[in-house]
């Protein structure tokens, strides 16, 4: 794998300047969790196996910037056990795919997600196979062959193809990636998490078999897991971009999950003026905050946290999940000290992000198809403070490092609805 991941490193370098070269990206999803940098490095590796001496170059990519690796703890943490140096990797920042695109350089394979995201649909027509795990968005076509199963782990489905066409191409670093990735996915394989197949089992007892000396599957979980949760010497903004997903309508969504009890980290200091600069910077107009941690039974706990300078908004997203029934979340309302902060106990402690997101997908489409749920997002907005109503500096996001960079985001449909809203308000009274 090394060798491999050494000459992708180099090959870069030298196709970026040869106008002819086709590059073959296999590319995580955005969150890059251990199962999505595992797929995306596995598949890749299996796939320049059956290509041989293509033109193309198969390479896998990273999902995030170089600089966002060390938040990843978990990956890591493996990268180190199985002996991969971090600097051989391909991250989203090291090599632009939409130029590539536009030069007719771009085919592009999806693991552990099956479609692009907005901010990425303009790269659609270079999809030419999708592996995945996660509700089916995406139909299939003679172009584009799309594996969809509902399993724990998208690792459990590349092992299963590489098993089947190619088996020759695991070894003992594969296989350690890829049992890695299953066995953290599903929890250690417990029933009561709520993750875990037939087929993740089948799998992670046919990589035991074929590799005895992999590491003890409940001490190689544990390690795993703690270093997954290890957020220490994280501030706000990097527990919040740790482990996230953006979901985008009518409303920017983001959804973090969190590694430790969400009572803890709302006793943060100064914690709501941090969520509100993590969406003003980032241009989220709701921020949903799914946390888990473990009983001293090792039961996986799950909290929900809701969190939007509108209140409408707060209450109509909150509102919906409570009401959810596919699947039913079972939230409980429970105090907390910050106003702009709805948070709940999660009854339902084996619906995960995975099965949170399509609910949020629903929200918005319901919210796009009838203007907005209930009274509307606008007509229930929360004073502030005269000097916090005015608008964000624009960011220049078409010049890498110029000096706007670190300033604020650009302007939402929502930020300018409130403040006008606000303005009428003050006119009529």
């Amino acid at each position: 794998m090394e060798d491999f991941l050494s000459s992708c490193s180099g090959a870069v370098k030298v196709n970026l300047d040869q106008a002819g070269s086709g590059f073959h990206v296999v590319l995580g999803n955005e969150a890059c969790d251990v199962d999505s940098m595992v797929c995306a490095l596995t598949y890749a590796y299996f796939l320049s196996k059956q290509t041989g001496c293509s033109e193309t170059l198969v390479v896998p990519m990273l999902n995030i910037r170089q600089s966002e690796l060390p938040l990843r703890s978990d990956s890591v943490y493996l990268l180190r056990q199985v002996a991969l140096d971090p600097e051989l990797l391909l991250f989203r920042d090291q090599l632009d795919l939409r130029d590539l695109h536009r030069g007719g350089r771009l085919r592009l394979t999806l693991v552990d997600h099956n479609v692009l995201p907005r901010s990425d649909s303009d790269l659609e027509g270079a999809v030419v196979e999708v592996i995945d795990h996660h509700l089916q968005e995406r139909a299939s076509s003679p172009s584009c062959p799309v594996t969809v199963e509902v399993v724990g782990s998208c690792a459990t489905l590349v092992t299963e193809r590489i098993l089947q066409k190619a088996p020759e191409v695991l070894d003992q670093q594969v296989a350690q990636l890829l049992y890695a990735a299953v066995v953290l996915d599903c929890v250690n394989m417990a029933p009561s998490a709520g993750k875990v197949t037939p087929k993740d089992e089948h799998i992670a007892a046919a990589l035991e078999s074929r590799f005895p000396s992999l590491p003890p599957r409940d001490d190689f979980f544990q390690t795993l897991n703690e270093a997954k949760f290890n957020v220490s010497g994280l501030n706000t903004e990097q527990m919040l971009l740790k482990d996230l997903k953006a979901v985008s309508g009518s409303l920017n969504v983001a959804v973090s999950v969190l590694y430790v009890p969400l009572e803890d980290f709302l006793q943060r200091a100064g914690l709501e003026a941090e969520l509100s600069g993590f969406c003003m910077k980032f241009g989220f107009d709701l921020l949903l905050l799914m946390t888990i941690s473990f009983s001293e039974s090792r039961e996986p706990i799950r909290e929900l946290a809701v969190f939007s300078h509108s209140a409408a908004c707060r209450q109509q997203v909150s509102h919906y999940l409570e009401q959810a029934r596919d699947p039913a979340l079972n939230l409980s309302p429970i105090t907390n000290p910050h106003p702009r902060v709805a948070a709940y106990q999660q009854g339902n402690s084996i619906a995960s992000r995975k099965k949170l997101l399509p609910i949020v997908k629903d929200f918005l489409k319901e919210r796009e198809g009838g203007g907005c749920l209930g009274d509307g997002c606008l007509g229930d907005v929360e004073e502030e403070d005269e000097d916090s109503c005015f608008p964000p500096t624009p960011m220049n996001s078409l010049a890498e490092g110029c000096p706007l960079d670190n300033g604020l985001p650009h302007i939402s449909a929502l930020d300018l609805e409130e403040k006008f809203s606000k303005m009428a308000e003050r006119k009529g009274n």
